[in-house]
């Protein structure tokens, strides 16, 4: 448990084959005498590019990203004098360090198949390529190429060397991206909405990493083309800090925040990764936002309810294991989770034509991005609110799962199969249905929970 637009990061844009160039010129500061920082200006009718002339001109700098529809600031390296005079001048609302940030790691998958998309009237899974025509966005490593995902667009907000371009040079993106769309078309595999049209929005770099500025980079792409992009996903996670406690409206809250709150605004629905480190999700970001759908995951190893599989996995859980139907022992958690799905040994495409099974809070992320678009595109029109809640109040209820999960530390494995009914949950239930994987209650409580697993 995303959480585009006009990124004006320079002088000039040059558009080549759709691909957006941005060289970014060194000023006259070193390196070693600079640090990054985030700008957000005071007023609107301020100038980014003018007050970057500016600063650049008295103390250098190098200039990151400009920012003018999420937010209107920009991200720079600063030297310490030019920290001191943006922290004094009244025309700057708030300046913060620029944080590091990570990806949170046609058969029809499991994944697919659990969340019962495969059953869903709008998503037509039949092997016949009938795309759903709900733009997404993901805020990743890039995406592709691969045949098997429709990639209308994208930009890189993370090459400063001329060298742009929105393709997929890590793999996580393009993972994220089949789990979210891959196409129905008897080869491969499929996603949750088939055919989505995907704008790569390349956030990380090759290693998986990146800084929040970067991220704010593709929300403000994002944004700027809200009239296209109805979905954002991103399966990224960075710690929390103060300020991304605030509240939207709030001139202190982080950056990130800010711009989340303002995209969110403009209408733009995000699906972020909840995180894989087995703590509460308050301590992640964005996971921790309000206005974000937050996605924690669920092991399922054969797409059925009722944990029959004997299949295990111990990735990423620290000597403990995964059981079939039941929390993601990597999985973070709290009451900043609105939804789980699927995130273990989940089959998906890489750049090229190769597949793999992928684990990670960043794999159910893109499941309930997906349930998003489907449910976008039987309600067009509805706020992001009106997502979240629609898909939050989908429920059906079939077989249980029971795992015991401890506040404050990683969810135990106890795990008993079976059959129940919806009192045995007490309104403390994940269920899968057309529309994804739902947490019922926002909340875990410190005694046992039941998890519900779908319809099928």
């Amino acid at each position: 448990m995303t959480k585009q637009n006009v990124v004006g990061r320079l002088m000039a844009a040059i558009f080549v084959a759709g691909v957006v160039l941005m060289p970014f010129p060194w000023r006259s500061a070193s390196a070693a005498e600079t640090a990054p920082y985030i700008v957000i200006l005071r007023s609107k009718s301020t100038d980014p590019v003018a007050m970057v002339d500016e600063i650049s001109r008295d103390y250098g700098l190098r200039r990151r990203h400009v920012f003018r529809s999420a937010l209107n600031g920009f991200a720079a390296d600063l030297t310490p004098r030019a920290v001191r005079a943006l922290s004094r001048s009244k025309r700057v609302a708030l300046i913060e360090p620029d944080r590091p940030v990570e990806a949170a790691a046609q058969t029809l998958p499991t994944g697919v198949d659990r969340v019962d998309a495969d059953l869903d009237p709008t998503a037509r899974i039949d092997g016949v390529d009938q795309r759903v025509n709900v733009p997404v966005a993901v805020l990743d490593s890039g995406v592709g190429p691969n045949a098997d995902l429709q990639v209308v667009g994208g930009v890189d907000c993370v090459s400063f060397d001329g060298k742009a371009t929105y393709n997929d040079d890590n793999g996580h993106g393009t993972g994220v991206a089949g789990i979210l769309g891959a196409l129905d078309n008897g080869g491969g595999v499929v996603g949750v909405a088939p055919g989505v049209p995907i704008y790569s929005v390349k956030v990380l770099d090759a290693a998986g990493r990146g800084n929040w500025s970067d991220i704010i980079c593709g929300i403000d792409w994002v944004t700027a083309r809200v009239g296209s992009i109805k979905v954002a996903n991103m399966s990224i996670v960075g710690s929390a800090v103060a300020s991304d406690q605030l509240p939207c409206g709030n001139p202190q809250a982080s950056a990130l925040h800010q711009a989340i709150c303002r995209s969110v605004a403009a209408g733009v629905v995000y699906t972020v990764a909840a995180g894989n480190d087995r703590v509460d999700a308050n301590n992640k970001a964005p996971a921790t936002f309000d206005e974000v759908i937050t996605v924690s995951a669920v092991a399922d190893f054969d797409g059925r309810p009722g944990a029959l599989s004997t299949t295990t996995s111990s990735s990423g859980c620290g000597g403990t294991v995964s059981l079939d139907d039941s929390f993601a022992c990597f999985s973070n958690f709290g009451a900043d989770v609105d939804i789980a799905a699927p995130g273990v040994q989940i089959l998906t495409t890489l750049p090229g034509a190769a597949t793999l099974s992928m684990s990670g809070t960043s794999m159910a992320s893109p499941h309930v991005a997906g349930a998003a678009a489907l449910y976008l595109a039987t309600h067009p029109g509805v706020s992001p609110a009106a997502v979240k809640a629609g898909l939050i109040a989908n429920v059906t209820f079939g077989n249980c799962a029971r795992i015991s999960v401890r506040l404050g530390s990683a969810p135990a494995v106890s795990h008993v199969g079976g059959t129940g009914s919806a009192a045995n949950c007490a309104g403390n239930g994940v269920t899968f249905g057309g529309h994804g994987a739902v947490f019922v209650s926002g909340a875990l409580p410190s005694t046992t929970v039941c998890w519900w697993f779908g319809n099928s």
